[in-house]
């Protein structure tokens, strides 16, 4: 039976069994953080809590302005296209964030009053995000190219290494420290110092250029135009804990953020679907078979609302799980987060016309739109509701997003497509209207919890009832991914 199994594992393309290992990592760091996540609470109070999210939320937005997101977008497309100059071209990206980095530290050294004053920051926790900057690029820019190349081994032994040794650490420096929050930063500094400086000399020893004029250049025009989109889905993510830190407290930033990292665990499922869905519509786009997505997209969306609505039904059992009574108000935001991950879902699902047809303007209009709406949203009506607002003004920001991408894929089948419909309108209407419905009518009831187990026990049934189609849909888009592949 075992060999058997194996000989199956062993018979599947190299392709396919990367993107499952890599689905496997992606599983294991939402899963440890989850874990770990009680852990934490306990150690640290909600202002504390607050004021680290508040930093990873500054380390998102900054990344972008310091080393221009290089590790994303253009990366990718360069390993491609520079195919048989790989190893010269990673080392040239290593040397040119790394120079990046350097070049910003100096900036803020001169005048670090200023800075400190704007993110209310201390000198040491600056210079340490300046520090995680640079070291998550150098493993991303490492795990790019193991992707690429479909090296998975290396990748999941150190996914799994550091995903163990981050919460290990911190919990270590957090237990004996007055300082709890910069004692949690230093301890994920050490840990991604020790486990990636050894990527960035391995890139740069077999490439052995740490300036290239052409790469740069072709790094840095390619990415520029693409900031106001990576900025604009920053903002969207992390704008409402910085603005509840800034507009009512710390405090009440560290509770939003224990909903918001639970529901943010859904995403996990996102990424399982999209992974597999993804290259097949891609594929069905060029074949202009675009008749065949809307079955299989409509499944992945009702999937995506049963998961979500379970998680919403058992809210305040998690969240006494995984914090103290401190934080149990967080089960009022956690609906409306989670709704959010199902929107996310929905917009990557029409995205994906607009990636296939190059139409790079549609994406960044989007995303600015939903983005600068979320902003004035979290300003008007956080100071008026406090931290609950901010919920509701991702969760309508998000449903934006999703809705104007979908207008954005009707443009580009009139335009492209010779008028190819890819999916109902009423469908999609009353999948996502029945879920926000579900999910609201939930509310009410957390008070109540033998209703909300009845009713998650029925969804449970229905999906066990329903499970074949599931499993057909899934097979199938398996299939096809192992033949194209």
């Amino acid at each position: 039976m075992i060999k058997e199994l194996i000989k199956k594992y062993n018979s599947l393309p190299v392709q396919l069994r990367a993107s499952t290992w890599f689905l496997i990592c992606s599983f294991l760091q939402k899963g440890i953080s989850f874990i770990t996540t009680p852990i934490f609470t306990r150690l640290l109070s909600t202002e504390e809590y607050g004021l680290l999210n508040v930093f990873s939320s500054w380390q998102g937005i900054l990344t972008i302005f310091i080393i221009l997101y290089l590790h994303a977008g253009v990366y990718t497309q360069g390993l491609v296209k520079f195919d048989g100059q790989q190893e010269v071209y990673s080392s040239s990206l290593q040397g040119l964030v790394l120079s990046l980095v350097s070049a910003w530290t100096v900036v803020y050294l001169l005048f670090h009053d200023f800075w400190n004053s704007l993110f209310s920051l201390t000198t040491v926790q600056m210079l340490a995000m300046l520090v995680m900057i640079w070291t998550t690029a150098v493993f991303n820019f490492w795990a790019g190219e193991q992707r690429v190349k479909y090296r998975y081994k290396g990748l999941v032994i150190l996914t799994v290494l550091t995903s163990l040794a981050k919460p290990i650490v911190g919990i270590i420096f957090v237990s004996f420290a007055e300082d709890k929050v910069t004692a949690r930063i230093l301890g994920l500094v050490l840990v991604e110092l020790v486990c990636y400086i050894w990527l960035f000399a391995a890139q740069m020893k077999r490439g052995k250029r740490f300036f290239d004029a052409h790469f740069w250049k072709h790094a840095i025009l390619f990415n520029l135009p693409l900031i106001p989109h990576y900025l604009s889905q920053t903002l969207l993510n992390t704008a409402d804990r910085i603005m509840i830190s800034r507009l009512i407290g710390d405090s009440e930033a560290g509770i939003y953020s224990v909903a918001y990292s639970l529901s943010q665990v859904m995403l996990i499922f996102n990424s399982a679907l999209l992974q597999t869905i993804t290259p097949w519509i891609l594929q069905k786009i060029k074949a202009k078979k675009v008749s065949d997505i809307k079955s299989v997209a409509y499944v992945t969306l009702i999937f995506i609302a049963v998961v979500n609505i379970l998680l919403i039904a058992f809210a305040p059992e998690v969240i006494r799980i995984v914090a103290p009574k401190e934080y149990y108000d967080a089960i009022w935001v956690i609906p409306p987060i989670s709704m959010s991950v199902y929107a996310i879902y929905a917009y990557n699902l029409f995205v994906d016309f607009e990636l296939y047809y190059e139409k790079r303007g549609f994406m960044m209009l989007a995303s600015i739109v939903a983005s600068i709406l979320n902003i004035i949203l979290n300003y008007i009506f956080i100071p008026k509701f406090g931290y609950y607002a901010a919920g509701y003004t991702t969760l309508f920001c998000y449903a934006v997003n999703a809705l104007v991408h979908y207008l954005f894929m009707c443009k580009i089948c009139r335009n492209c497509m010779d008028g190819a419909k890819v999916f109902s309108h009423r469908a999609i209407l009353g999948i996502s209207a029945g879920f926000f419905m579900l999910g609201f009518a939930f509310l009410p009831f957390y008070d109540l919890w033998y209703i909300r187990y009845a009713f998650a026990a029925f969804l449970v049934i229905v999906a066990v009832i329903n499970r074949k189609k599931f499993s057909v849909i899934t097979n199938m888009l398996l299939k096809r991914k192992g033949t194209d592949t």
